[in-house]
C-alpha cells in the first residue's frame, strides 16, 4: 500500500530544498535524475498547496514555470538544449545540497554567536613612508592638495570690484546740477552737460534729470539737430 505523504510549505526554504525532498523521497539519483518524475511530482505538490490555500512564494512559481518549460522541451522532436537544462538544474540541486549538509555541521559545532568571536587585538602601524616618488609627480600632488584647498575660500572680490566700486549718480543729484548751470546763465547747449559725465551712470542720470525738468515744465528744449539742442530755464514757474 502506498502512502502519500503531505508536506506543509513552511518545511521547504526553498524551491530547491523541495525538489531534493522529493528526490530523497523517490529514491532518485540526483546525479542522474528522472525528469519526468520529478517535474510531476514538483507540480503536483504546487497543485495541493494551492489546494490547502497555502501562501506559496514567488520563488516556487517561479521553479514550476521552469521545470514545465524544461518536460515541454523534452516531449520535442529535436530537443538539443534539454542535457544543457538538465545539467543546470543537477549542477544547482547538487550545490544546495552541499550547502545544507554544510549548514548542519555548522549548526551543531557553534554553541553561541560568540564562540569564534574574540577582542580586537591591538597593533602598531609603521607610519613611515617608503614609497620613493618622482619630482614630477609630487608636484602635481601638492598643486592638486592646493587646489582643493582653494576651493574651500570664499570667492574672489576681484570679479566683483568693477561693479561693487562703479560710482552710482541719483537723477536727483543731476537735477540741481542742471538747474545751477541754468541760473548762471539762463540757456545751455544739451551737449556741454552731457560732456562733463564722466560715466555711463553720470550720462543716464543727466538725461533723466533733463527729461525729468521737461516734465515739470522748469525747462524746455530747442533746436533741429543733437548737436543745436539747447536747454532753457523757464523762470516763470507756477508751483
Amino acid at each position: 500500500m502506498e502512502v502519500e505523504l503531505s508536506y506543509k510549505i513552511e518545511n521547504f526554504e526553498g524551491p530547491l530544498d523541495l525538489l531534493l525532498q522529493l528526490i530523497a523521497k523517490n529514491k532518485l539519483n540526483i546525479f542522474d535524475i528522472n525528469l519526468t518524475v520529478l517535474i510531476d511530482q514538483y507540480l503536483e505538490q504546487i497543485e495541493k498547496f494551492k489546494a490547502q490555500e497555502m501562501d506559496i512564494a514567488s520563488e516556487f512559481i517561479t521553479m514550476a514555470s521552469r521545470l514545465i518549460y524544461i518536460k515541454t522541451v523534452s516531449l520535442l522532436p529535436k530537443h538539443e538544449d534539454i542535457e544543457q537544462l538538465k545539467e543546470e538544474l543537477t549542477g544547482e540541486l547538487i550545490e544546495y545540497q552541499i550547502c545544507r549538509e554544510m549548514a548542519q555541521k555548522l549548526s551543531g559545532m557553534m554553541l553561541g554567536f560568540d564562540r569564534f568571536v574574540r577582542l580586537p587585538a591591538e597593533y602598531d602601524f609603521d607610519k613611515t613612508y617608503e614609497l620613493v616618488h618622482e619630482p614630477e609627480i609630487l608636484l602635481s600632488a601638492y598643486a592638486e592638495a592646493v587646489g582643493r584647498g582653494k576651493r574651500k575660500l570664499p570667492p574672489s572680490v576681484a570679479p566683483f570690484t568693477k561693479i561693487v566700486a562703479r560710482k552710482i549718480f541719483a537723477v536727483s543729484s543731476k537735477i540741481v546740477f542742471v538747474m545751477r548751470n541754468l541760473v548762471k546763465g539762463g540757456k545751455k547747449k544739451l551737449s556741454t552737460l552731457y560732456s562733463s559725465a564722466n560715466s555711463r551712470s553720470e550720462l543716464v542720470a543727466t538725461f533723466l534729470a533733463v527729461l525729468e525738468l521737461c516734465k515739470a515744465n522748469r525747462v524746455k528744449l530747442s533746436g533741429d539737430t543733437p548737436e543745436n539742442a539747447e536747454i532753457t530755464l523757464i523762470k516763470e514757474h507756477k508751483r
